[in-house]
């Protein structure tokens, strides 16, 4: 029989969770919650990069099927993609809700609802898409939904610009962490993100990643418990940097990193205003990407999106 498993939040305790929580909410008030660290005080309503101030906004919240194997099981992953988002990617296939923002401003109680739903559907995990800018409001609802009764652990979703500070508060909170890493170029996260300094703060946050949670760990059915699953979109190209993301991971986090390399790149939003975006990655380009992965010992290869 498998051991009940018991989420990282719930080891941590009540109270050190409504400390962090608490902490989190009061640095709304000067936010530097990403790398971006805008400064306004959002506690008042005055907007930062991320257009959010007070309250979280959630676009939907599902049982999500299209995610990695290990994340989805036979119930789903518990899917809350909230609205708006600290990157500013010109080619998102989501741009609807990470760039014009629809969705609606919801309060902790809403959010913990969500949680509790997602829980009831038979979801192996609840997995926060694009949370950088709303990790307290997060928090602020985990602490309630916990105290109801939530026991799935979590997955932090990220674009990978994310502040070290805001990791910290996630320490010992956050079951699996999900980074897209996606560029090793500093002056094509410029361009195509709006993201001055993004390698670096990718790098430094892979590791923070990393050291809390380790390498991507199942259960005897294949479901993530803990651990890191990195995502790599590959860019047409070259523009993603591919080889030099993948050297980093292999040599400075680990060679058992779990690994999806990812080929479902498409001209989205204002790609086409690019001529460098406006095609999709080829079949060739792809294997050339899976190919340097094994090439540096990158052998947990999640290729469920890889071209046939």
């Amino acid at each position: 029989m498998t051991a009940k498993f018991e989420p990282a939040y719930l080891r941590l305790g009540m109270v050190e969770l409504r400390q962090r929580a608490e902490q989190a909410l009061q640095s709304l008030a000067d936010c530097r919650l990403c790398a971006r660290e805008c400064r306004v005080n959002r506690l008042a309503s005055q907007f930062g990069s991320c257009h959010t101030g007070r309250h979280a906004l959630i676009s939907s919240a599902f049982p999500h099927f299209g995610e990695e194997r290990p994340l989805v099981g036979r119930g789903g992953s518990g899917a809350i993609f909230f609205a708006w988002c600290n990157l500013h990617c010109v080619f998102c296939q989501n741009y609807d809700i990470s760039q014009l923002g629809h969705g609606q401003q919801c309060d902790a109680e809403t959010l913990v609802r969500a949680m509790l739903e997602l829980q009831r559907l038979g979801c192996h995990n609840l997995n926060f898409v694009s949370p950088s800018h709303v990790v307290p409001q997060i928090l602020e609802a985990l602490a309630l939904a916990a105290q109801s009764g939530l026991r799935l652990p979590l997955v932090y979703n990220t674009g990978t610009y994310d502040s070290l500070d805001t990791l910290a508060l996630l320490d010992g909170i956050v079951d699996i962490y999900m980074p897209d890493t996606k560029y090793a170029d500093e002056r094509n996260a410029r361009k195509y993100s709006g993201a001055p300094g993004y390698p670096e703060v990718m790098k430094a946050a892979l590791k923070e990643m990393h050291r809390q949670v380790g390498d991507l760990e199942m259960d005897r059915a294949g479901i993530a418990r803990r651990g890191l699953l990195v995502r790599h979109l590959v860019l047409p190209n070259g523009l993603a940097g591919s080889k030099k993301t993948l050297e980093f991971i292999a040599h400075e986090l680990s060679a058992n990193t779990y690994l999806n390399i990812m080929a479902q790149y498409r001209p989205e939003y204002r790609a086409m205003q690019f001529d460098e975006l406006s095609r999709r990655p080829t079949h060739e380009d792809i294997e050339e990407v899976v190919r340097t992965a094994t090439q540096l010992g990158l052998a947990r290869l999640d290729d469920r999106w890889a071209l046939t």
